[in-house]
């Protein structure tokens, strides 16, 4: 029997239209949707499968459009007898999504606190004062080790997001992110592309975001998760409720370590992962970290389907 892990995506997997079939398709689908709206006090449901894409891409839209695709879609998987997840987790926002479906929160309570998040990550920050890369086809090693010699030299520049192998997305100062554009052929690093975000997300400079969520966070009774959910932050399972509010507050801050999470489940059993909500992105990640386990996305009915039959099979 396949021992499968429950993966969600992050920001910069919306697009519009995303999770449409499942509003006209099922009922429960459609509840969420309106639940989101009435949550946020705005009309999320008509941002998602509208747009226009440049509301969309804004964190503060993002976030919350994001978490009700996913809780949209895991609300049809729930129904299926054949669901049994041994883990679940999820990149920066989406790990949110993970906590959501294990019950650690309400859906309520889980769309307003990301809504909050996604506006302190966006105003944390002013615009034009910092930026992201991304460092193709280097180690994560050599990776960090970029990122001191362009502090050193230059201005603040962090490791943000270990993805996969050869893609490490790293953040800073503005001028950081052009030196480093710069200087990157001259370390083992293949190619550096400049990544059209808001703010360095994940790098020391998000910290006042994270003080502002810390407030949220520690108004909020959370439960202890119904199976295990993997931290971006230490790449360790919640142990219990008590430890949620810290690690989301330092996962604002601190780089995520999406490779190490899916080198860890898989090391713990998992041999299928199944990624809820928009887009593939994550797919793609764990084909390069290991091709030996299996994947699915579900982000519409015929997606759903193909999972459906994978369950029963």
């Amino acid at each position: 029997m396949n021992k499968t892990a429950f993966v969600f995506p992050g920001q910069g997997a919306q697009y519009a239209g995303m999770g449409k079939e499942f509003y006209d398709n099922f009922r429960e689908s459609k509840d969420i949707f309106n639940r989101a709206n009435e949550a946020l006090g705005f009309d999320i449901t008509k941002l998602c499968f509208e747009g226009p894409d440049e509301k969309l891409s804004e964190t503060k839209i993002t976030q919350p459009a994001i978490l009700t695709v996913c809780m949209a879609i895991y609300e049809i998987i729930r129904k299926n007898k054949g669901t049994n997840p041994i883990v679940m987790g999820g990149l920066s926002l989406g790990e949110y999504a993970a906590l959501t479906a294990a019950d650690t929160m309400d859906f309520e309570t889980a769309v307003k606190l990301v809504f909050n998040r996604g506006n302190y990550m966006q105003t944390a920050v002013p615009v034009g004062e910092g930026g992201m890369a991304a460092l193709m086809g280097c180690t994560d090693e050599d990776a960090i080790s970029f990122c001191k010699y362009v502090t050193n030299n230059c201005d603040l520049l962090e490791p943000a997001n270990f993805n996969c192998p050869g893609q490490i997305a790293v953040g800073g100062k503005n001028a950081a992110i052009e030196y480093a554009l710069k200087e990157s052929s001259n370390f083992n690093i293949r190619k550096a592309v400049k990544l059209q975000v808001s703010a360095p997300f994940h790098t020391s400079m998000l910290k006042p975001a994270g003080i502002k969520l810390k407030e949220d966070l520690n108004k909020i009774s959370f439960t202890k998760p119904t199976c295990e959910v993997i931290s971006n932050v230490d790449t360790e399972y919640y142990g219990n409720e008590g430890e949620i509010a810290d690690k989301l507050e330092k996962q604002v801050y601190n780089p995520v370590k999406w490779e190490s999470c899916v080198r860890k489940m898989i090391a713990d059993g998992v041999d299928t992962f199944i990624e809820v909500g928009p887009g593939k992105s994550l797919c793609g990640f764990i084909k390069k970290i290991d091709r030996g386990v299996k994947f699915l996305n579900i982000e519409n009915i015929s997606t759903l389907e193909k999972y459906l039959e994978l369950s029963y099979s």
